[in-house]
């Protein structure tokens, strides 16, 4: 039976099924990543991004694909993180722009969604890369405007798509010298095709067909609950569980006979099968009754309740502290500037409260900010012109899109590492004019070469180099210089194709696993080997990183 068109509810189960799809196969989006520095990698950046889309998007009847599109596509970008996560928030932003007013989806107006969707991402990017996620949009997209001409059918439409994506996809290492060195397929890319997996198991109802080319949705994962106990409370019992062992003659129209009998006793149901075992998610007032028509279909396992009452009151409480706290803000007048900053370590903390930054967001290496993380900074800054220091290279986007959105003058500068952030907030002035501040923070920034000490998660061939998992790595400028055993040693022999009679200042800043002993020592090694320079010795407490060292 041919699928003509998709309604509010069907593509509501399309984007949460992508979303767990995605949330199941995290990990191994993320071991595609071939620069293997221990980094909030691609898979989890856009599995946040994608929980963050399909968190209000409800359950039962939805009113249109209109609707459910929009409220995905302000989820994703208030929920995006990372490059890939951008990426991400932007085809679905593409997507809400082509079905805005529309009730229903068919094969022309789903042509249009993919076109729109790339289109829009593109040029969200200041320079875009082919053999990424952005190729990989765009091809799917130009290949439906052509399958397009000759079927009326989603499902034939979505088939088609999905082969031109994964054909495109493992062409990617041919576009990028990067990944063919490491034998692998671009990661955001690899994302992108695994929601699309999940959205032509929803609209098939087929999941085991799908799961030979996404595999994990039925291997025992509970699902990433994304229920919101901000607003009003309906049904307060979170119920997950898995039918182990379902009956002998279980039956596809049984898994869609307790899905609709779900819906009558609550909302957000969730029910995935590939009819060897059940998987069950609902909010319901009565989970008692849920479990007892989840016994019909079989054994029952892994069975989880968590009361959203108890938790919508301690979010209610904390609502009531924010608004008190935000409202004796706004009593105050604006500044003239602010300034927001993401780092990550108490010493940099201190660091960057020390010179007078507003308002410091945790992330950096180890996890990157949300937009909405990044927007709420800004706002929280009170100040009408805010400058944003990302602080790390996959932050700058999130960054951008964040000033986008916020309704004062916001100033980006596109700091890749935390050193520069501190030179840029050094050289901060609030007698300068907006644009003066921009660009000698900019400038400043730019004269400082970081140094980094950390270790390999995997085993990878990065720059023509063999890389195995525990390696220490020193890079430069974000680009990997040296590998080796020992953290000092790698330490010295960074500094050693660094420093040069230019130079006049070197500061090191140690991470939470080195101690201040182990520190003095290697800066003095570093002020006795470069005595034109002046050394000095900051604890960061950065995470992971051993050490980073600023040049300039």
């Amino acid at each position: 039976m041919s699928i003509k068109t998709i309604d509010g509810s069907l593509f509501r189960d399309m984007l949460v099924t992508g979303c767990t799809y995605l949330n199941n196969n995290r990990e191994a989006v993320d071991a595609l990543n071939v620069f293997p520095v221990p980094d909030g990698d691609t898979g989890t950046n856009m599995s946040q991004t994608m929980n963050s889309a399909t968190k209000d998007l409800g359950s039962g009847d939805a009113p249109s694909v209109s609707d459910i599109a929009s409220k995905a596509a302000k989820g994703a970008l208030r929920g995006a993180r990372g490059n890939s996560g951008v990426i991400l928030s932007q085809i679905l932003r593409g997507f809400a722009s082509a079905m805005n007013g529309h009730e229903t989806i068919d094969v022309p107006l789903m042509t249009e969604a993919l076109r729109i969707g790339a289109n829009t991402a593109y040029k969200a990017v200041m320079k875009p890369k082919e053999g990424t996620i952005l190729t990989v949009a765009r091809v799917m997209a130009e290949d439906a405007e052509r399958f397009s001409k000759n079927t009326d059918d989603m499902e034939e439409l979505y088939r088609l798509v999905i082969k031109s994506g994964e054909e495109v996809l493992e062409r990617t290492p041919d576009m990028l010298p990067v990944l063919k060195q490491a034998g692998v397929v671009d990661s955001g890319g690899k994302g992108l095709m695994t929601i699309f997996h999940g959205f032509f198991a929803a609209l098939t109802g087929n999941y085991g067909e799908a799961e030979e080319k996404a595999p994990a949705l039925m291997q025992g994962q509970s699902f990433i609950d994304n229920h919101d106990v901000s607003g009003e409370i309906n049904f307060g019992y979170c119920t997950e569980f898995i039918v182990s062992r379902p009956k002998e003659d279980l039956s596809q129209n049984d898994v869609n006979r307790l899905r609709k009998r779900l819906e009558r006793i609550g909302d957000c149901v969730f029910v995935v099968s590939d009819l060897s075992v059940v998987k069950v998610h609902v909010h319901t007032n009565d989970p008692g009754r849920a479990l007892q028509m989840g016994l019909e279909l079989g054994e029952l396992d892994s069975i989880k309740i968590d009361n959203m009452f108890e938790e919508h009151r301690k979010v209610e409480e904390q609502k009531a502290e924010q608004q008190k706290a935000e409202a004796a803000k706004a009593s105050e007048p604006p500044k003239q500037y602010g300034m927001v900053a993401v780092s990550l370590g108490d010493g940099f903390r201190q660091i960057f409260e020390s010179l007078e930054v507003d308002q410091i967001v945790d992330g950096g290496q180890t996890m990157n900010p949300s937009i909405e993380d990044l927007q709420k900074a800004i706002e929280a800054a009170n100040a009408e012109n805010v400058y944003v220091l990302p602080n790390n290279s996959n932050i700058i986007l999130a960054a951008q899109q964040a000033a986008e959105i916020c309704d004062k003058n916001v100033m980006v500068i596109p700091t890749k590492s935390v050193p520069m952030g501190i030179a840029a907030a050094l050289t901060f002035s609030r007698d300068a004019e907006p644009q003066d501040n921009f660009d000698a923070m900019k400038e400043a920034a730019e004269k400082v070469h970081t140094a980094s000490v950390t270790y390999s998660v995997r085993d990878t061939v990065f720059d023509g180099m063999e890389i195995h998992e525990h390696d220490i790595m020193g890079l430069v400028d974000n680009r990997i210089k040296e590998l080796g055993s020992d953290v000092r040693e790698v330490a010295l022999k960074l500094l050693e194709g660094m420093v040069t009679e230019d130079c006049g200042v070197i500061t090191v800043y140690y991470g939470s696993d080195i101690d201040e002993a182990t520190a003095s020592a290697l800066s003095a090694e570093i002020e006795k080997a470069y005595t034109n320079c002046e050394v000095y010795l900051e604890p960061g407490g950065q995470p992971l990183y051993y050490y980073l060292i600023a040049v300039e």
